[in-house]
């Protein structure tokens, strides 16, 4: 994704003709690419450009849990079939509290499940596709810069990847260039955006290792050290996570640790930590962000650019989806038969959703982790709100309501 500062208006030669297309896409992550596609889908040309090679995009190694809507799009959309193949599908989940497991089984109480499939995997696919139908990918691009957004003819200049100065001309502009996002900041702060943040007091502390599968479900567990989560990758690399102290560093943590720390909050009966060879250590932020509108003239964003959640939910890369499915169907409106009220009511029309996937991240957050100063009282709070929503069909269902994903709205101006 793009993290390039705004820099002034260059010269460009006169020598270089402009590149011409219907949209400008910054950033190649799952927003981007996906919008592109679903462009295309509906013969709208796009051009993509992002800061890092391709190899470097496919090489970032991220989870995903993808909700059924997320599953159901890439394959209506022609770019399922080794998600279907490879991706492992979750008919539930398990949330350990207080010594014991109880399990969230989706598929009866919603009729739909989960599918693990990593997001660079998600990438790799979008990738593959869009080179292969012809799709404009300009990897490499430094020194983005988008103009005039706010009038009828928008254009970006870049430096592509030889170092020559070039100039995009378009009719739209997303902005799908991540959490350090330039393009956010042609929304001026506060006369037209506001932005609300939350920054939690604890972070995850995360790790790849060659073990066997603790077990066939996600393990969300609370407990008075700490929240631990335990997933998989592959049927010998699993994926495991604590959540440590926002002073905590990578070499704060021996192998020996976190596997004591990780028996300690997950083990009990039905459940017992696989431990195997640690081959990578990561930290990753906890924050809540939202940037209402999301939108300024012909400048939409879409994904991490305009919203982040913490991956207690697991809705990142869901949000971005769900953003641009319904963001490829207003510019295909506009372009096609020349109607703005699929854009107008863009910001309106994904707020609910994001802000929904906010309060679903934030509740799960809260209810599993351990706060810093919390007391035996806090404890047991968490424990007895853990047993009343896990112990009733209700609670139950809410929960697998919203980590499946609600279904996404009905599309006005085109069909996948």
């Amino acid at each position: 994704m793009l993290f390039n500062r705004i820099l002034p208006i260059k010269e460009y030669p006169v020598n270089v003709p402009p590149i011409r297309t219907r949209v400008g896409i910054v950033g190649a992550g799952p927003a981007g690419l996906m919008l592109a596609h679903l462009l295309h889908l509906q013969g709208i040309e796009s051009v993509v450009l992002e800061a890092r090679s391709r190899q470097e995009v496919e090489g970032t190694i991220r989870a995903g849990i993808l909700e059924q809507n997320t599953v159901d799009l890439l394959v209506e959309a022609g770019v399922g079939d080794r998600l279907l193949a490879e991706g492992h599908r979750h008919t539930g989940t398990q949330i350990r509290f207080a010594g014991q497991g109880r399990r969230i089984d989706f598929e009866a109480l919603t009729g739909r499940a989960v599918t693990v499939y990593p997001q660079h995997e998600v990438l790799i696919d979008l990738i593959a596709r869009r080179l292969a139908d012809g799709g404009d990918i300009r990897f490499g691009a430094g020194d983005v810069e988008v103009h005039e957004h706010t009038g009828s003819r928008p254009f970006i200049t870049f430096v592509d990847g030889d170092g020559q100065r070039q100039r995009l001309e378009c009719e739209l502009v997303a902005g799908c260039d991540g959490s350090r996002t330039a393009t956010r900041n042609l929304i001026p702060e506060p006369a037209v955006r506001t932005d609300y943040f939350r920054q939690y007091p604890f972070v995850w502390f995360g790790i790849l290792a060659e073990a066997p599968r603790t077990s066939d479900e996600l393990i969300y567990a609370h407990s008075p050290s700490g929240f631990a989560l335990c997933s998989t990758r592959t049927e010998t690399v699993q994926r495991h996570y604590l959540q440590v102290s926002v002073d905590d560093t990578v070499e704060d943590w021996s192998d020996a640790r976190i596997w004591d720390e990780l028996h300690r909050r997950v083990d009990g009966p039905g459940a017992e930590v696989r431990e195997g060879a640690i081959f990578a250590k990561s930290v990753l932020p906890f924050r809540s962000f939202v940037c209402e509108p999301m939108q300024s003239g012909r400048l939409f964003l879409a994904g991490d650019a305009a919203h982040t959640v913490p991956p207690t939910g697991a809705k990142g890369m869901n949000l971005a989806m769900a953003d641009v499915w319904v963001l490829a169907d207003a510019m295909t409106g506009f372009l096609v038969s020349g109607d703005r009220r699929g854009l107008d009511g863009y910001t309106a029309a994904v707020l609910p959703r994001v802000w929904r996937a906010q309060h679903f991240s934030w509740w799960m957050s809260t209810m599993l982790h351990t706060a810093p100063d919390a007391s035996p009282f806090d404890i047991r709070r968490q424990e007895a709100e853990l047993d009343t929503v896990t112990s009733s069909d209700a609670g139950r269902t809410l929960i697998a309501e919203n980590y499946t994903g609600l279904p996404l709205r009905e599309r006005v101006y085109a069909r996948v």
